[in-house]
């Protein structure tokens, strides 16, 4: 695409685009946010007046067949993403969709070939790919600095929160949308990550309960997995324990790295020549690069390092662990 301006659509206007996403869209040069969409039109139009938005709307189809728009950012609970990214493709326009690409691989299949039969640029949201601080993560294993990797394991844990104990809907523990509750939202990110570091997984298989039975998905997830250079990984995600946790370690023939995921934490490199530990602060608006770099994929300056393709390969993980695949 030639185009040097792009004006940007929203559809959604929760938590993910307060601070995370659409500021970060507004401060790419030649990107422009004309327009969201949220189906409350009292918190459509504050959004639109607190974020500086010009246009708001209740009706998707004012801002996806919009010929004043160009592109379109989903922002909506998974269970919905299908639905509009489909409408996306067919109205001809690139698109970045929030993760999980969508509730089961079945449904991102349908998501990447619709863009994909039509050529059209898509773009999933694991904007940790794009981070800093997980790139030097990346340096180091592609130099070597731990040997040749051997395994990675991550644990995440956290106690049930007063949403979790009240029984007030929360679409992220509501098995039609989310069916592995917090690990569709949170392991997914993890997941998509470890693909980036260490190349695609050829195999894995896990096992899902509900322990609590505070909320319709699942509580507790395990699972293990295989990268297709023989790298093996384990993971563990229990969201009723009495302490938060969020660990992983990657094991080498020569040293090891730990970091966390979600938490803010330093990543540490052990090997040989002695210990580092590097405090690398996210931006202010987590998903700035994730942003430039689809600023970068539209102009033709370079390729997207989580599109359709690698989020779709996220989501069959995912199942694959939960036995769906």
């Amino acid at each position: 695409m030639d185009k040097r301006n792009f004006r940007w659509g929203v559809i959604g206007c929760g938590s993910v685009a307060e601070k995370k996403s659409v500021p970060a869209y507004q401060q790419t040069e030649g990107f422009e946010v004309s327009m969201v969409m949220g189906r409350n039109p009292e918190k459509a139009k504050n959004y639109s007046k607190r974020h500086g938005v010009p246009q708001w709307t209740t009706d998707a189809k004012k801002v996806i067949e919009n010929p004043e728009i160009d592109a379109i950012y989903i922002a909506t609970p998974p269970d919905s993403h299908k639905y509009y990214a489909l409408w996306v493709a067919q109205a001809g326009k690139p698109c970045c969709i929030e993760k999980p690409m969508a509730s089961s691989y079945q449904d991102s299949l349908e998501i990447y070939k619709a863009f994909s039969q039509r050529e059209l640029p898509l773009f999933v949201a694991y904007y940790r790919r794009s981070l800093p601080r997980f790139l030097k993560i990346k340096e180091w294993l592609d130099a070597k600095q731990i040997g040749e990797v051997r395994h990675i394991r991550w644990l995440k844990t956290k106690p049930p929160n007063e949403l979790d104990l009240s029984g007030t809907y929360n679409w992220r523990t509501d098995a039609k949308g989310a069916p592995a509750g917090y690990f569709d939202d949170w392991a997914s990110h993890g997941l998509d990550l470890f693909t980036f570091l260490l190349g695609n997984i050829k195999e894995a298989k896990g096992f899902a309960t509900s322990q609590a039975e505070l909320y319709s998905a699942y509580d507790a997830v395990t699972g293990s997995w295989v990268h297709e250079n023989g790298v093996t990984g384990e993971g563990s995600w229990n969201f009723l324990t009495q302490h938060r946790e969020d660990r992983v370690e990657i094991l080498g023939s020569k040293g090891r790295i730990r970091f966390s995921v979600l938490d803010e934490a330093p990543i540490e490199l052990e090997n040989g020549l002695g210990a580092q530990v590097l405090e690398i602060p996210h931006p202010e608006h987590i998903q700035k690069y994730h942003v430039f770099n689809i600023k970068k994929h539209l102009l033709g300056e370079g390729e997207h390092p989580s599109t359709g393709k690698s989020g779709l390969h996220t989501s069959w993980v995912m199942d694959a662990i939960l036995g769906k695949a």
